[in-house]
């Protein structure tokens, strides 16, 4: 006997995208599990609350799986959840390895089936590394905080009091040894074997961060650190040129931006939260002049990758830029 499992997605809520998602589902379910007519026991099917135009054991009857128990039922309305889902367990007779089958939105379930990437680019304080941080968790992936990265071997730069001249930074390159390790599910970045993950989110470590990260020696190292991981494993990245350098192959690129108030308020909230005192107006002067050298640095400065979709997080909650980009991830799947 076996249990096999899937799931799929719809775009829209209506009766026949529910049709064609559930036949295309069992259909597959069926070939690559080389299953007869005879070897199928029960199939149950339950879907997202978002689902109401119709039942899928309705959709599975119609597609010709009447000949077995079809059994339907509504999930639970659970923050968080892939929108507009369909979820199987179907039990066959047989014996060997069950071939589990996610398709459309839902290959993003299912990490071991299906390894991809996800590249956030966005100018500082737009908030995507927080998008990151909680769709990583959301769709059970990696997250690599690249910033982080930038910022040790800037803090390794103020430390040793580097002019920020090609010379010095290239001696500075050649003696850094930057670690990435996650414990308690959180990453923790190691500068020469000292956790400095608190160290690193100083103001004046950020300013010389977008300094630093501008020297080729620097992006090119850390880049390959970066793209041997992103090999491993799904995951996702924040930066400013990882959907156009660092991996200009990933599957899904987003370009996430706010207006330079916005962002300045969203980082002096951060800030007085860890202890620091703020200059509103000081701290977005900071931020927009990140913005221009950021955007106009010889080496891979920022800019959007021509297949990314932009998000504005203006005037969006964390929770709907969350929605936004799953759905957008669900369309191209």
């Amino acid at each position: 006997m076996r249990a096999i499992r899937g799931a799929t997605t719809v775009s829209r809520d209506t009766a026949e995208e529910v049709r064609q998602a559930v036949k295309e589902l069992l259909d597959t379910i069926r070939e690559e599990n080389a299953l007869a007519d005879e070897d199928f026991v029960f199939i149950l099917l339950s879907n997202t609350s978002d689902i109401t135009s119709f039942y899928p054991a309705k959709a599975a009857r119609e597609a010709g799986y009447a000949f077995c128990a079809l059994y339907s039922s509504a999930e639970p309305d659970i923050t968080g959840a892939l929108p507009l889902c369909i979820r199987v367990m179907l039990l066959a007779e047989g014996n060997g390895p069950a071939k589990h089958v996610y398709l459309r939105g839902a290959a993003n379930l299912r990490k071991d089936l299906k390894k991809f990437a996800i590249a956030l680019d966005g100018p500082s304080g737009s908030g995507k590394s927080t998008v990151a941080r909680l769709l990583a968790k959301e769709l059970d992936i990696l997250y690599l905080d690249t910033g982080a990265m930038y910022r040790a071997c800037a803090l390794k730069a103020l430390r040793t009091h580097c002019t920020f001249q090609e010379k010095d930074v290239r001696s500075l390159c050649e003696s850094l040894t930057i670690a990435v390790k996650y414990e308690d599910g959180a990453q923790h970045t190691y500068l020469d074997g000292q956790d400095v993950s608190e160290e690193i989110r100083r103001p004046e470590v950020s300013m010389a961060a977008s300094k630093i990260s501008a020297f080729p020696c620097i992006r090119e190292k850390m880049v390959a650190m970066q793209r041997q991981i992103a090999e491993r494993q799904s995951c996702i990245l924040d930066g400013r040129d990882i959907g156009t350098d660092v991996l200009p192959n990933a599957e899904f690129k987003f370009f996430i931006t706010a207006d330079a108030a916005t962002r300045a308020r969203r980082r002096g909230k951060e800030l007085e939260e860890n202890g620091y005192a703020v200059d509103l107006k000081k701290l977005q002067e900071e931020i927009e002049e990140r913005d221009r050298n950021d955007s106009s640095r010889e080496h891979s400065p920022l800019r959007r990758a021509p297949d990314a979709v932009f998000v504005d997080t203006s005037d969006m909650a964390i929770e709907q830029v969350i929605a936004f980009i799953k759905q957008k991830m669900q369309e191209k799947v």
